[in-house]
């Protein structure tokens, strides 16, 4: 009878049981590409596979003066609707956030997701550095949270908090990633640190001198028996070899060496050139801003004042005035490349009245002044978006224009955007923008 139950067993095979349980992990493993390929596939198939209709989603992240730090993405269609979604939102610091910057998207890897680290400076002395994800989240299992608010909440997990840098000892101004392996930030304790992202060990800190006090201009903050000091905001030349910065109470802009982090000139304003900005007597005639950019073939950079933009060539002789007889305040400002060549170039400028204004500074769109009095031609103005035409009534901080996803490097090829903050925390955002 033993023997008889052992054959039994011998036929039913239940030994091959085991085998097909791991056939079958080794399918669901397998199965997890493929499924992730055939949801992007199907979001394409949707739509008509066409510059204009195609679907693009673009992951926005804005920080404010009280301390929250907003995540989320917009989904522009083909019929120019934009569909918003929280991903994010949270106080971020203690204080008022003063900058934000996003490095390059990482390599891709097969089996990884690619990643954007994210930093954030306010006026409590911190950096967050944040890794988050460059694909849209996913809405699968996420229905509840898009139910209990107005607008559809969809979180990432992979987004993760790394940690805080405190290599300052004042306000933070600006912040830059020239690369995915180096972070600068400058502060108003006149110092730009540079940061090694790999393990964020400080590599040097480049002090910039504080001024020598010249009388005290109206409305200045400084604490009594101080002086206005720091770095305002600095830039990069695309060499990596080269860096610009404008300081507090300093009516000139310094050159660095970034090879060896030291000090490789002085470029001091005239009285004339800050006359014709608009930079009195009773004015600071500090740069407020400056960017680099190429026109013509020829690198060039800009600097900005309280309310003018004075661009310069790399002799560092002044070419033009920008805002001519446009009489506002300047926030922000930024060279775009309208072709892959970079032939097309524009300087688009955020201003107080609610508009984003296009100026060309090629030498045959710049206008020579009609006064002996002036010396710097103007540059022409090629267009403009917002105001209160297009019902943007308070002023524009910041901005950023986002190529097409058919050309990343052509704006001109396809329908560009461009995402703006507005005065009375407003997210902007225009498809077609140029």
């Amino acid at each position: 009878m033993a023997k008889r139950k052992r054959q039994a067993i011998a036929q039913s095979e239940p030994a091959s049981e085991p085998s097909i349980k791991k056939k079958a992990k080794g399918a669901q493993v397998l199965k997890e590409k493929p499924v992730k390929a055939k949801t992007s596939a199907l979001k394409k198939s949707t739509t008509p596979a066409t510059a204009s209709n195609a679907p693009e989603t673009i992951q926005i992240v804005v920080g404010s003066y009280d301390r929250i730090l907003h995540g989320l993405t917009v989904t522009v269609g083909g019929k120019e609707k934009a569909e918003f979604a929280d991903t994010f939102l949270f106080n971020a610091h203690t204080s008022a956030i003063r900058c934000v910057a996003a490095s390059p998207i990482s390599a891709p890897v097969p089996g990884q997701t690619q990643k954007v680290m994210l930093a954030s400076g306010s006026t409590d002395e911190r950096v967050n550095v944040y890794n988050l994800s460059a694909h849209p989240p996913s809405r699968k299992n996420q229905e509840i949270l898009a139910k209990v608010a107005p607008r559809p909440i969809l979180e990432n997990p992979k987004n993760r908090e790394v940690g805080t840098l405190l290599h300052h000892s004042s306000t933070v101004t600006s912040l830059c990633f020239p690369t995915r392996s180096k972070l600068l930030s400058s502060s108003e304790d006149s110092t730009i640190a540079v940061t090694r992202t790999r393990d964020w060990s400080l590599l040097s800190n480049i002090k910039a001198p504080i001024p020598k006090p010249q009388g005290r201009p109206s409305g200045d903050t400084a604490p009594f028996g101080g002086t206005p000091s720091g770095v305002n905001d600095f830039a990069i030349h695309p060499s990596m070899k080269l860096m610009i910065s404008v300081s507090k109470g300093e009516r000139s802009m310094r050159l660095w060496n970034l090879v060896t982090g030291k000090k490789a000139g002085v470029l001091n304003f005239s009285k004339d050139m800050l006359q014709e900005a608009g930079e009195g007597k009773h004015s600071t005639g500090e740069g407020r801003r400056v960017v680099w950019g190429s026109v013509d073939g020829a690198d060039e950079f800009a600097v900005g004042f309280d309310r003018d933009i004075v661009a310069f060539g790399m002799d560092s002789v002044p070419k033009c005035r920008i805002m001519g007889s446009i009489r506002t305040k300047v926030h922000q400002f930024f060279y775009v490349a309208l072709d892959k060549e970079g032939d097309a170039t524009l300087l688009a400028v955020a201003t107080e009245d609610g508009r984003i204004l296009f100026f060309s500074t090629k030498e045959s769109d710049l206008t020579q002044p009609e006064s002996e009095d002036k010396k710097l031609p103007t540059a022409k103005l090629m267009g403009q978006i917002g105001g209160k035409a297009g019902g943007v009534e308070g002023r524009i901080k910041d901005f950023v224009v986002v190529p097409s996803a058919e050309d990343a490097s052509t704006l001109g090829s396809g329908p560009s955007t461009a995402a703006d903050a507005g005065k009375w925390g407003t997210i902007y955002v225009i498809p077609g923008a140029l």
